[in-house]
């Protein structure tokens, strides 16, 4: 299914949705349109319960070059001429609208998260393209934080939130600061990213990941994600208490009953759909 306004959405039998940014000519820049688009496609894959996993790509030579600067231009303009809330407050009214909650929602969705990045993700489309549980990236494409030295400003999206996690702190403040190209290649070395592919594989690899990620019980997006954020704050007797917590419920529910069933019958497990309790 198309969508005017700049991405595809599309459901397939197995349940894996993919949702594209479709203004390949312009680069896909993240414009409030496009965040409008996203946001109602994440809130249909919390509604769909037949969906298992989602992938978040773009069509074109770019994923996204982040914000589109010829808007934020007519805005600053506007500002200066027709008397309207300055610049800076406009865009900061927008994220908190818009861009934040999108990165929030699928930071949280019940279903996992694939991006497939196709080719360069820059600025805001940086912070979009960290923001999937598994990320892959095209061996042409590249990650560019242009904010600090090309703006002034500082990188958004979450991008200040997941860089130094992934890459350490040395890593990320180099990259912000300097404003350096890193490749998709450097990327996975790095640990930023899942795997770096071929070009020409990266619809299909994205897809098989997919696969596997919907085939797993329906709540395992939602529990791992809890289960890596409490590590971030905990000790490690805090974390193993915790761990002892969840498996102390996890264990007694019907998707390891199905996980312990099929390993003792050496057949693949069959977990419940997200419509049912796990």
């Amino acid at each position: 299914m198309s969508n005017e306004t700049g991405t595809l959405f599309d459901v397939d039998a197995d349940g894996i949705a993919t949702l594209t940014l479709n203004e390949p000519a312009r680069l896909n820049p993240i414009t409030t349109a496009i965040q409008q688009d996203l946001w109602d496609a994440l809130q249909r894959v919390r509604d769909d319960t037949r969906i298992r996993a989602l992938i978040l790509t773009a069509r074109g030579k770019a994923f996204s070059v982040g914000a589109d600067l010829d808007q934020v231009a007519d805005w600053a303009s506007g500002a200066a001429a027709q008397g309207k809330p300055s610049l800076g407050k406009q865009v900061g009214d927008m994220m908190e609208k818009a861009a934040n909650p999108i990165i929030q929602g699928l930071h949280d969705l019940p279903v996992p998260v694939v991006c497939a990045i196709n080719g360069p993700a820059v600025g805001g489309g940086f912070g979009l393209a960290l923001a999937g549980d598994i990320v892959m990236a095209a061996r042409s494409a590249y990650f560019y934080l242009p904010f600090v030295p090309a703006l002034g400003a500082v990188p958004d999206m979450g991008a200040s939130w997941r860089l130094p996690r992934h890459v350490g702190h040395a890593r990320a403040l180099g990259l912000t600061l300097l404003g350096e190209r890193l490749s998709a290649e450097k990327a996975a070395q790095w640990g930023l990213i899942w795997a770096c592919v071929a070009d020409g594989q990266l619809a299909a690899e994205a897809l098989s990941v997919a696969k596997r990620l919907a085939a797993l019980p329906a709540h395992s997006a939602l529990e791992t994600r809890a289960l890596y954020r409490a590590a971030e704050a905990n000790t490690l007797a805090g974390q193993l208490a915790y761990e002892a917590s969840r498996q102390r419920e996890l264990l007694s529910g019907v998707c390891f009953a199905e996980g312990l069933a099929a390993f003792q019958a050496k057949r693949p497990a069959v977990f419940p759909a997200r419509s049912e309790k796990c």
